[in-house]
C-alpha cells in the first residue's frame, strides 16, 4: 500500500504542541509520551539501522518504529507477526464473527474507568458466549476464539466494542467428537444479548459494592446508591446490541480477515483528506446509510481530542484468546481439534537461515534484507549516505 499524503504524525509535527499548550487542564503526560512517539516514529530521532539485501547486495537506511501500539504506522509490522503466529491455530473450519457492543450510556462511565469496563465487556462477552455454547439447547459444545477490544466509532467518538472470531463449531463436552454448527448464524442473538447484558450488569453492581468507580462529573449523581441501582434499572431494560454474520470462509480467508480487526487503531492514516486552516479533514464510512463513504471536517483540537479518547490503559491486553485457544489450554486442546476435524496442524513458519522475519524485502529483487548496522540518532544526521552496492 502506498504512503498517504497526509499522516496524524504530520498533524501533530505541525500543530501539536500548540494544542497541549492550549488543552493543559485535562492534558496528561500519558496523552503526551503518545503524541511525542506518534510525531518521532520512522524519523531521525529515533536512530536506524543499515540494511542489506542477502542476493543482490543493495544496501538502505531505515529508521526505527516508536512501537507504540496506538501508532497508526506501527500496526502493520505487529499485525503480520501476530497474524503469522495464529496462522498454525486456524481450523479446517467456517467461522463466525460476531461483536458485543455496549449501549451509549456507559460511555462517559468508560471514560473515566477504562481498565475496568473494558475488562468487563472482554470477560462478560467470552462468558456469554462460552455458557451459550455449551448449553445443549444450542451448540452444546465448548468453543474456542479471539476476541479483539475496539473502543471507537468511524467518527472517532467513543463507542466500545469487541470483536470475536469463532470457529463455526466446537469440542464435544465429552471430548469425543466435533460438534459442527447447524445454526445459520451459530448462536441465537437474543439469547446472546441478554446472558451479555445480565452479566455485565451484575458485574457493574459488583464493582459498585466494591467502590471500584471513578465516577464522571454528570448532572445525576451516580456515586449515591439508590441513583446507581436506578440507573442500572434503565440500562437494563435496553436491548443490548449484539450482531454476527453467517458463517463465512475457512482459514485462508480468515487470515486476511483477522488483519482488519486485531491492531487497528482509532484512525488510519489513509483516511486523513486534508489538513487546512486549523481544520482537519477525514473519511469514515457510514453504516446506517448502507456503508456510504463520507467526509466530516472538525478542527485540529477536537481531532486530537477524539484520537486521545481511545488511549489505552498501561499494560491493558486488547487481544484475547478464550475456550479451548485460552493459554492454558491451547496446547493441549487445539490438536484434539485438528485430530477430530482429521486435519493435521500447520507447524509454525520459521524464520529463513538469513534470521530475516519476512517482513522487510529488498525494493530492487525482493531478496531478504538483513541489519548489518545498528545507528543512533547522532550518526545517521552525520553519516553520508550509504553507497549503494551491488552483488558480483
Amino acid at each position: 500500500m502506498s504512503r498517504p499524503p497526509l499522516e496524524v504524525a504530520d498533524l501533530i509535527r505541525t500543530a501539536g504542541a500548540g494544542f497541549i499548550e492550549r488543552n493543559r487542564q485535562w492534558i496528561r503526560w500519558k496523552h503526551v509520551k503518545v503524541l511525542r512517539a506518534i510525531a518521532r516514529c520512522r524519523t531521525t530521532a529515533l536512530g536506524g539501522h543499515l540494511d542489506e539485501c542477502t542476493r543482490c547486495g543493495h544496501r538502505a537506511i531505515s529508521y526505527n518504529s516508536c512501537r507504540n501500539r496506538h501508532c497508526p504506522k506501527c500496526q502493520t509490522a505487529a499485525r503480520d507477526r501476530w497474524i503469522a503466529a495464529r496462522q498454525k491455530e486456524l481450523l479446517p473450519t467456517r467461522y463466525v464473527h460476531v461483536v458485543f457492543t455496549l449501549p451509549a450510556q456507559l460511555a462517559p462511565l468508560a471514560l473515566r474507568n477504562k481498565k475496568l469496563i473494558y475488562g468487563l465487556l472482554l470477560r462478560a462477552s467470552a462468558e456469554t458466549l462460552l455458557e451459550v455454547a455449551r448449553d445443549p439447547r444450542h451448540l452444546g459444545a465448548e468453543i474456542g476464539f479471539f476476541s479483539v477490544l475496539h473502543t471507537w466509532s468511524q467518527k472517532l467518538t467513543l463507542h466500545p466494542h469487541v470483536h470475536c472470531v469463532i470457529p463455526a463449531g466446537g469440542l464435544s463436552l465429552d471430548h469425543t467428537h466435533w460438534v459442527k454448527s447447524q445454526n445459520r448464524f451459530f448462536l441465537p442473538l437474543k439469547v446472546l444479548s441478554r446472558v451479555f447484558r445480565g452479566k455485565f450488569v451484575a458485574g457493574l453492581q459488583q464493582a459498585f459494592q466494591n467502590r471500584r468507580f471513578n465516577f464522571p462529573r454528570t448532572p445525576v449523581p451516580l456515586a449515591q446508591p439508590k441513583t446507581f441501582a436506578a440507573w442500572l434499572r434503565l440500562l437494563f431494560r435496553k436491548d443490548w446490541v449484539v450482531y454476527a454474520k453467517r458463517p463465512f470462509g475457512g482459514p485462508e480467508y480468515v487470515l486476511q480477515y483477522l488483519g482488519r480487526y486485531t491492531h487497528r487503531v482509532a484512525i488510519s492514516n489513509h483516511r486523513l483528506i486534508s489538513f487546512a486552516e486549523g481544520k482537519v479533514t477525514f473519511r469514515w464510512r457510514d453504516s446506517a446509510h448502507h456503508n456510504e463513504q463520507k467526509l466530516m471536517t472538525v478542527s485540529l483540537d477536537e481531532f486530537l481530542r477524539r484520537f486521545l479518547l481511545h488511549l489505552l490503559p498501561k499494560g491493558f491486553v486488547r487481544i484475547r484468546n478464550f475456550g479451548f485457544l485460552a493459554n492454558r489450554r491451547r496446547a493441549t486442546l487445539l490438536p484434539l481439534c485438528f485430530h477430530l476435524l482429521g486435519a493435521a496442524q500447520e507447524p509454525r513458519a520459521e524464520q529463513d537461515a538469513s534470521g530475516s522475519n519476512d517482513l522487510w524485502r529488498c525494493p530492487k529483487c525482493g531478496g531478504p534484507m538483513v541489519v548489518v548496522e545498528r545507528l543512533t540518532a547522532a550518526e545517521i544526521q552525520l553519516r553520508s549516505p550509504p553507497r549503494l552496492t551491488t552483488a558480483a
